[in-house]
């Protein structure tokens, strides 16, 4: 290990500095971070060279000061090294994304033969149980037309199959799995989903959209609790890798109390902001909870809804057709179309809990824009911060809006040039114009807290901050970036990362900066992303994260 000359006079004088792969000092729970290039993500006072912590909290950011360390800190040389706030995951599926660590994954997939043979060899020992999970795309197929039951029924004769793809708006059955669920050609189509059919035969092609894929969804078995602790254990292994140290997590009926038995157990080493779904608003209405007043490893006070499906399952919902699909402008859900949403967003809103509605195309993100409007109008003012999901398509009129509505955009980049690949053929060159507009959002003082979406995109916050960065899409047809005018800077995608994400759930006080007073959640970096080619911030790696004021991830060669 070399050090620079001030911290050879450190060592010296304390004669105690140890490096990442230290030998524990100290009895007190006291940390020093020093020789670091740290960027607090705080105005106020953007870089400082060392960091102390005592328990879970921070002590001091600031320049090197030798008189506050003792013999009773442990102290770890940086080198160097960039130590950002830990990162802030503003929307994911957590124990989904656990469950497609331990079960199928079908996103390698390159041509339906491919996706057979995944399949295939994943069904073998597996005949008796449901096969689900998936997350395939057929977008990156040299065939691009959906798959239907029957490329997979000769493989999956007497085992039911319903596998979804990449953003979870559209699943693959096949014909046991249909004949389970009951549909067949005489199944209407429910308001929300689409049940695919085959033009000539009427029969259903195993293709089901949004709210169709209900239809088998609530005949599969639940994950029980020791499969959802299991499912949560692989995931927070995945978050330690990636510096994540907060998630806000679209939760499902009973999966909060997998997070809880992990908290009870001392096991669970993230922060979880879990959001619920809407139609179970009255659930935490009578548990007295509002949003923004508790402060644990697990908080609650927010809502999800839908007004729409994805761009990718040709769903969202636009003011004018698809180009692909002129018949279609995309599919509203039915709480939006039979008023169930604007009753339940009302009375939740007077109850003081937060919304975060699913909007992609420009006409849902105008609806909800309109909704909150309503809302706000006749409803008691509070400290509601709105937030819209996704938020992907937006008109040029209603960016401005999300401004003057206090409205946060809680957006994934990585979808941007993931979708990039192809969005244009769905919906034409003008209105692609306005996608993903983090740089407009921004401008129009709207706050954008970064995401993935996970497991519909890959966890990586760095994948994220690249992405928005650069814009860059997947197929590296776009050197300059796709959209290039919507590029951010390197510091405002941390902050959407970091206090951004940390304010769009309450918590700003507590998290979301380097601060004297604020938790002890950092990421240290093995490159400066604020100064390397922005090329090459997906190759940086996380050399060790610290949650709760513990280091919970090293990088093994320390």
């Amino acid at each position: 290990m070399k050090y620079s000359s001030s911290c050879y006079l450190t060592i010296l004088f304390l004669s105690i500095i140890h490096s990442f792969n230290h030998t524990t000092m100290a009895q007190t729970n006291r940390k020093a971070f020093i020789n670091g290039k740290i960027y607090t993500v705080n105005e106020k006072q953007p870089y400082a060279e060392m960091v102390m912590t005592e328990g879970n909290k921070i002590t001091y950011v600031g320049k090197t000061k030798l008189n506050i360390i003792d013999a009773q800190t442990s102290v770890y040389d940086l080198e160097g090294k960039l130590m950002l706030p830990g990162f802030n995951d503003s929307h994911l599926h957590f124990i989904s994304g656990g469950s497609y660590l331990l079960g199928i994954n079908l996103r390698p997939a390159l041509s339906k033969e491919n996706f057979v043979s995944i399949l295939q060899d994943y069904i073998q020992g597996k005949e008796d149980r449901w096969i689900t999970g998936g997350r395939w795309d057929h977008e990156m197929w040299p065939d691009k037309t959906l798959p239907t039951k029957e490329l997979i029924d000769p493989i999956s004769e007497n085992t039911p199959v319903f596998v979804s793809r990449i953003d979870g708006h559209v699943g693959l059955a096949n014909s046991k799995a249909l004949e389970i669920a009951g549909i067949n050609k005489n199944t209407p189509d429910p308001d929300g989903g689409l049940i695919e059919r085959n033009p000539e035969t009427g029969e259903p092609t195993g293709i089901l959209k949004d709210n169709a894929m209900d239809l088998i969804f609530k005949i599969i078995p639940l994950l029980s609790l020791q499969e959802s602790v299991e499912a949560t254990l692989r995931a927070l292994e995945e978050t330690k890798k990636f510096g994540i140290t907060s998630i806000q997590d679209m939760t499902q009926p009973g999966e909060l109390e997998a997070y809880k038995q992990l908290m009870d157990n001392g096991e669970l080493t993230c922060r979880i902001y879990s959001i619920w779904p809407i139609d179970k608003y009255e659930d935490i209405v009578r548990g007295g909870i509002t949003a923004g007043n508790e402060n644990e490893l697990i908080n609650r006070g927010a809502l999800k809804g839908y007004a729409d499906g994805s761009l990718g399952a040709s769903t969202a919902w636009f003011f004018d057709s698809y180009i692909q699909y002129p018949y279609s402008t995309g599919l509203p859900m039915d709480v939006i179309t039979n008023g169930k949403l604007e009753k339940w967003s009302l009375d939740a809103d007077r109850n003081r809990l937060q919304l975060c509605i699913h909007a992609i195309g420009d006409r849902a993100n105008s609806t909800i824009l309109d909704l909150y409007e309503s809302i706000k109008n006749n409803n008691s003012p509070w400290d509601r911060r709105f937030r819209i999901e996704h938020a992907q398509h937006i008109r040029t009129e209603d960016i401005e809006r999300f401004g003057k509505l206090g409205v946060i955009a809680s957006v994934q980049p990585y979808h941007c040039i993931d979708d990039g690949v192809w969005a244009e053929k769905r919906i034409g060159y003008e209105r692609t114009k306005t996608t993903h507009p983090y740089r407009s959002l921004l401008n129009n003082g709207s706050v954008v807290a970064f995401g993935t979406d996970w497991p519909v995109a890959p966890l990586n916050p760095l994948y994220g901050i690249y992405a928005a960065v650069t814009r860059r899409t997947v197929d590296e047809q776009n050197p300059n970036g796709w959209i290039p005018a919507e590029k951010i800077s390197v510091e405002d995608a941390i902050k959407c990362y970091t206090l951004n994400a940390a304010y769009s759930s309450f918590e700003e006080k507590v998290k979301g900066s380097i601060e004297t007073g604020k938790l002890a959640d950092f990421v240290i970096l093995s490159e400066d992303i604020l100064s390397i080619d922005p090329v090459k911030i997906k190759d940086v790696e996380v050399e060790m994260t610290v949650f709760n004021g513990e280091i919970i991830y090293s990088a093994d060669r320390y």
